[in-house]
């Protein structure tokens, strides 16, 4: 049996039995104005962070969401969308996909708004989409590409740049690691399927997506997520993982290389009423700029009164690359 079986296995229990404990994670559900989510749906959001974010979401988008979960996210995305089709859901498994269709039923009950063909149901798999090229506006996925090892993340990444539209973003949120696991962890198909041995540092992650081609990189959310204690786990040490919540955006690549921010700032305190690096970087006196890293790493060799503060790895929008 390939680890690709035992997560399919395992989601498949999850999805005959809601398993309520499988992916907690300390985010809230989104609830907005309107908005009801049936109980059934959080208690089969088998996910580690959101990737439901109103800025993401203008001028009635059309989605795809890989991995449908219990269908959570699906009905969060609709509410922006309001139409028929207007988000597509993939899974590849038959088990999970009946079970969301039977969790729309229930939103449709709980929200005059909502109606179940407003979601495309779609059998199939995250490494070979069945969605036509530069087709959606935003692609996501919640905890479920840190399940890949490395040429299936390869492989699942580049199917999500395909289908995106130029300027289309690709939002997730995946559990990372900065510390080395053992290969028995690594190995265990079970530990990789419930999204903690398969983690990888914020870098690799980051570097798999500006390799499949986009060109500007998010990071959103950093935040405690769980430990591997030798208590309970095959390893000598505590291993510490964080949830990540990242948007990837289908920009052009810049011929310096990508824009990733990390929440880094740039404050000009100089005696002029601003700061040109000709570069297409203004710093007014005294207001914070939020910068790319590699921007913070050019302005930092300038030698001017600029202080550029540390990643916060919270980033929003805004500021200036």
């Amino acid at each position: 049996m390939s680890y690709l079986d035992a997560t399919n296995d395992l989601y498949k229990d999850a999805a005959l039995t809601p398993d309520v404990g499988l992916c907690c994670t300390t985010n809230p559900v989104w609830q907005f104005p309107g908005l009801s989510i049936p109980t059934i749906m959080q208690e089969m959001n088998y996910g580690c962070g959101s990737t439901v974010s109103a800025q993401d979401l203008a001028n009635n988008p059309k989605v795809l969401y890989v991995g449908v979960g219990g269908g959570m996210e699906l009905l969060q995305f609709s509410y922006f969308s309001r139409q028929k089709g207007g988000v597509t859901g993939v899974d590849v498994v038959d088990e999970m996909l009946e079970a969301s269709r039977k969790n729309f039923k229930i939103a449709e009950e709980e929200n005059d708004w909502f109606k179940s063909d407003y979601v495309n149901l779609v059998k199939g798999d995250a490494l070979n989409l069945p969605i036509e090229d530069e087709s959606m506006d935003v692609a996501a996925q919640n905890c479920l590409f840190n399940i890949f090892k490395a040429e299936d993340l390869k492989k699942a990444v580049s199917e999500m740049y395909r289908v995106l539209k130029p300027h289309g973003r690709l939002v997730m949120s995946d559990p990372t690691c900065e510390q080395p696991m053992n290969d028995t962890l690594r190995n265990d198909d079970r530990l990789r399927a419930l999204c903690l041995s398969g983690s990888l540092p914020i870098k690799e992650y980051v570097k798999a997506l500006t390799d499949a081609g986009f060109g500007t990189i998010e990071i959103r959310a950093r935040k405690s997520y769980r430990v591997l204690s030798p208590n309970h786990y095959p390893t000598d040490e505590l291993v510490f993982i964080e949830s990540i919540e990242i948007a990837a955006i289908k920009d052009p690549m810049p011929e310096d290389g990508p824009c990733i921010f990390t929440g880094k700032t740039a404050i000009y305190y100089g005696d002029e009423e601003y700061f040109d690096d000709k570069k297409g970087h203004v710093l007014m006196q005294n207001m914070p700029i939020a910068i790319c890293d590699k921007t913070a790493n050019d302005l930092s060799k300038l030698n001017q009164p600029i202080h550029i503060s540390e990643s916060t790895w919270h980033y929003n929008g805004g500021g200036c690359c």
